[in-house]
Formats: C-alpha cells, sequence, structure tokens
C-alpha cells in the first residue's frame, strides 16, 4: 500500500493484527506509542522558537487560535477548554476551532474540512486580527480547512503555525512548521493513534509554557486558580496551607476571604491586607506571586 504521505503508509508491525490475541494486540499498540514522545523530543527546538513569538503578543493582548478538524479539531478544543479552570485565563486567549463546528466534537461531520473558502470564512467569524497566533493542526498536512484558515490569517498579518505529522510541506504562508514523524499508525490511516497522541503532547506543551511564562505558576503549583467547584476548593486550600503554614481550616477560610482566588489570599496574609489591595499588588507585578512576596 503506497503512499507519499506517512500517515497513510502501511505499518509492517501491526499487518496481521487481526490475527493476533487480545494480549498481542495490546502490545503491538502499546509498542508503537512507546515512540511517540521520542519523536516529539525531536522537535522540541521548532516548538521552542514558536512559543518564544507566541509569549510577547500573548502580554499585548493576543489570542491563540487551534484550528483543526476531526481528532485534530478536537485535540485544538480540548486544549483551549481546559485553560480558563487550569489557568483563570479569558476564555477568549486560547480557542479551539474545528470544522463543522459544535457538532464535529462529538460526531463525525464528513466533507467538512474539504473547503479553503470555510478555513478562511472562520478567521472573519472569529475576528481574528494581525495580533492573534493561528496554529492550524492537520496530521496529513493537507487539510484544506486547515490550509485556508492559515492563508487568510497569514493575509491579515497574523501569526501562523502548522503541527502536521509527515514531511514538512512549504508552504509561505505558514510562520512556524512543527512536524512530529510517529511513522505509519497501527490501523493504517487512523490518525487518531499515535498522530493524535503526540498533537496531545505538543499542544500540552505550548500552553502550560505560556501559562508559566504568564506568572500562572509559583513553582509547579496551580495557583492562578479560582475556586469554583469542590475539587478545585480542596486543592486551592492545600496550595495555600503550603505557602501560609497555616492549617487547613485556616487556609480555607483564607481563601474564601480571597474570593476563591489563591495567589491573592496567599498575598493577603502575608501582607495581611484587604483583597482588594492584594489585587493591586498582584497587578503592579503583572500577577507574578515570587515577585509579590517579594514586595512583602
Amino acid at each position: 500500500m503506497n503512499s507519499d504521505k506517512i500517515t497513510e503508509q502501511q505499518n509492517s508491525a501491526s499487518s496481521h493484527i487481526d490475527e493476533q490475541s487480545v494480549s498481542e494486540i495490546l502490545e503491538i499498540i502499546n509498542g508503537e506509542d512507546i515512540g511517540v514522545p521520542l519523536a516529539v523530543q525531536k522537535s522540541l527546538p521548532l516548538i521552542e522558537v514558536f512559543i518564544n513569538e507566541l509569549a510577547p503578543r500573548f502580554r499585548d493582548g493576543g489570542c491563540l487560535f487551534y484550528v483543526g478538524s476531526g481528532t485534530s479539531g478536537r485535540l485544538g478544543v480540548l486544549d483551549a477548554a481546559e485553560c480558563p479552570p487550569t489557568y483563570r485565563t479569558d476564555p477568549e486567549m486560547v480557542q479551539g476551532i474545528i470544522a463543522g463546528g459544535y457538532d464535529a466534537l462529538v460526531r463525525s461531520i464528513e466533507g467538512a474540512e474539504d473547503y479553503l473558502e470555510d478555513g478562511a470564512q472562520v478567521v472573519s467569524d472569529h475576528n481574528i486580527t494581525a495580533n492573534d497566533t493561528v496554529m492550524g493542526i492537520t496530521a496529513s498536512s493537507s487539510t484544506p480547512f486547515v490550509l485556508g484558515a492559515l492563508k487568510e490569517s497569514k493575509k491579515i498579518g497574523a501569526l501562523t503555525g502548522l503541527i502536521v505529522c509527515n514531511k514538512l510541506p512549504h508552504l509561505e504562508y505558514v510562520d512556524h512548521m512543527i512536524s512530529l514523524i510517529v511513522g505509519p499508525e497501527v490501523i493504517t490511516g487512523s490518525t487518531r493513534m499515535k498522530a493524535g497522541t503526540a498533537t496531545k503532547l505538543v499542544l500540552n506543551m505550548i500552553t502550560t509554557t505560556l501559562m508559566i511564562k504568564l506568572n500562572k505558576t509559583y513553582g509547579n503549583l496551580m495557583v492562578d486558580l479560582k475556586a469554583s467547584n469542590k475539587k478545585l476548593w480542596d486543592r486551592g486550600t492545600r496550595i495555600i496551607s503550603h505557602l501560609t503554614g497555616l492549617n487547613y481550616d485556616n487556609s480555607f477560610q483564607l481563601l474564601q476571604s480571597g474570593n476563591g482566588e489563591v495567589k491573592t489570599a496567599v498575598v493577603m496574609n502575608k501582607k495581611n491586607c484587604t483583597y482588594d489591595d492584594g489585587v493591586q499588588l498582584l497587578k503592579s507585578v503583572r500577577g507574578s506571586l515570587k515577585k509579590a512576596l517579594e514586595e512583602c
């Protein structure tokens, strides 16, 4: 089975997978998955360059848009959706766009990815500007919807990037190309598997690194969370207890006084100040809890 696209080639390791036992099938899948992080590792320099250009645009109010179809689109939407509850970001800061819209998140919409003009249209539909960044995601490297969005984004001056799982195509309208060569899939062409796993790893890296550089963490603690459910109230309380030395009950009361905001609550404790003063101090140091505590 010949193809110039790696993601469409047949994997010799699984060519007789239908004759294997359940245990053997699992071993084959796991054996192929082991190589995914190594493939991502080879592209770390490319990811670094992209993040270094994206970070200052974030600080200046720009937004990041992921654009994809099928599995790629769903992964982009997932990564974007997890930023507000994890890092208390504005929902518009990171957004996921999937071909076919909301319905495509839960069921396949055939043909939604096939038109360049549909991809171009989402640029105006989402009010994307020259301050923003558009990262396309397409394992095959040739999805028309994604390429149409990137081409239109470049026209208006936005920063553009593309994550693929094939050899890098030459596209003059893409500023940053990130290729993740994970090899043929266990099931030929099923890019929800290794290609999807590699993509998820890279999206995790992009947003996590950005949030760290935007002072959303203190060490590796998720200090910029906003307590909004039982789990987050508990996590926030434990973080405050760790940073202040207060017992659990007093830490919980402090978090309540801080309107559920961990960073503000810690500053209130260390500086013995009001909620409003804590908020202002954090704003003066661009949200850095470390710098705010140095001020204290």
